[in-house]
């Protein structure tokens, strides 16, 4: 199955057979992720925090399940790589800053934001998710890798906890 979608209310997709049909909420969503991908190209610079919330609240919204994930950024905070690092359930997902290390040594990175889901709708940050900052914000200034922000996604808004004093 083709994944172009035509513009218009509702929206379609093409199948093998070049008929169109209407498009599922999941298509849509995949749709849109890819033109995000699209946009968010290697190089792009996220030294605005709005930046930062826009790209997750794209990648991020709307998924069923938490979703940690994180942008890897060279010296001038452009971007390197976006990488969905640990997925988890309708609450929770579990982190391990060893992980976030790795990637980041892997991709050579300078700075690192990383970002997660709230399916629950509320962007107010857990205690689970401050202790999971400072644990990666220490973890990371081991090997010299700044934490710039976390961002949490909650439907359509987003929380940077650089900016409420949490990081």
């Amino acid at each position: 199955m083709s994944s172009e979608v035509c513009t218009g209310s509702p929206l379609y997709v093409r199948g093998r057979r070049c008929r169109y049909r209407q498009a599922t909420a999941e298509q849509i969503v995949e749709a849109a992720r890819q033109v995000v991908d699209q946009r968010m190209q290697r190089g792009m610079s996220f030294q605005e925090p709005s930046v930062s919330c826009e790209f997750f609240r794209d990648k991020l919204a709307g998924l069923e399940r938490e979703v940690f994930a994180a942008v890897f950024l060279d010296t001038r905070h452009r971007l390197i790589e976006y990488a969905e690092l640990f997925q988890g359930t309708i609450n929770g997902a579990e982190v391990h800053p060893r992980e976030v290390v790795r990637k980041a040594l892997q991709h050579n990175a300078a700075a690192v934001i990383v970002a997660h889901n709230h399916p629950s709708g509320s962007t107010e940050p857990s205690a689970v998710d401050r202790a999971t900052t400072t644990r990666l914000k220490h973890a990371l200034a081991l090997v010299d890798v700044r934490l710039l922000d976390h961002i949490i996604v909650a439907g359509h808004q987003t929380l940077a906890m650089a900016a409420h004093g949490c990081l």
